[in-house]
């Protein structure tokens, strides 16, 4: 199960204590217990809960969320906040559902998403606007680090890639490029594609004419590190055209 760190988040200085509960115990120890109960089963739980007190805040999405993430079914929620309805309450059940709807209509996409960054313990980010005309699809960018040395999570959704480019610097810079999620590829201008993995790590020296993203069928991010340098830049060049990129393998 994914680290939570809400708890530290929201009430990391406010209630210490409280918020080390909230992700060690209640979320760290109480919801990885698969062998008494599984993931799914604590949802349709903590879901029923929820709704028989009344209550259809964030937290009560967030659960939701979970629990189709756990595996629970469009139709298995319906039946299940009916069969409620009837202990807890009519007027709860009416605002289970509205959200419930809502949590279950979301497009597959932004579960394929959530699915992806539940991968890794680094966050997506936000979408890539800055750069967006250096790519071809949908990226996502998370800074990590800007002090000392720039380090960002970089997300490409399916057959997302950027542009040919080239690290400059005077002295010094360049990039490394560290992958921790999905699979993607990697090439320098006149040689093979790489293909890259969680784990994989790539050294690019300044001067050096580059593209990298993902596959054509799935998500892919690496951590971009910014090797210090003197009068540093990035200079775009050309599209990775579609005739190029769907030969790969």
């Amino acid at each position: 199960m994914k680290k939570v760190t809400a708890g530290r988040d929201a009430l990391g200085e406010f209630a210490p204590k409280f918020a080390q509960l909230n992700d060690d115990i209640l979320f760290g120890e109480v919801w990885s217990r698969e062998s008494e109960l599984s993931a799914r089963d604590r949802s349709l739980v903590t879901v029923t809960a929820l709704m028989a007190q009344g209550l259809c805040d964030s937290s009560f999405e967030h659960h939701l969320k979970t629990a189709k993430e756990n595996g629970i079914t469009k139709t298995e929620i319906a039946e299940i906040l009916t069969h409620a309805a009837f202990y807890a309450g009519w007027p709860k059940a009416w605002a289970a559902f509205r959200m419930a709807k809502s949590v279950w209509n979301e497009p597959c996409g932004e579960s394929e998403k959530q699915k992806h960054e539940s991968s890794m313990i680094f966050p997506i980010g936000e979408p890539n606007d800055g750069f967006s005309k250096y790519f071809i699809g949908q990226s996502y960018l998370a800074p990590l680090s800007k002090e000392q040395v720039g380090i960002f999570n970089v997300t490409f959704e399916p057959a997302c890639r950027n542009n040919w480019h080239i690290h400059k610097a005077e002295n010094g810079g360049g990039q490394i490029l560290v992958c921790v999620a999905g699979k993607g590829y990697y090439q320098e201008w006149g040689k093979k594609v790489q293909a890259l993995l969680p784990g994989d790590v790539v050294n690019i020296a300044p001067g050096v004419k580059h593209w990298h993203g993902a596959t054509k069928d799935g998500w892919f991010s690496h951590l971009a590190i910014e090797v210090p340098g003197e009068n540093t830049s990035t200079e775009w060049l050309e599209q990775v055209t579609d005739e190029e990129y769907f030969k790969l393998k």
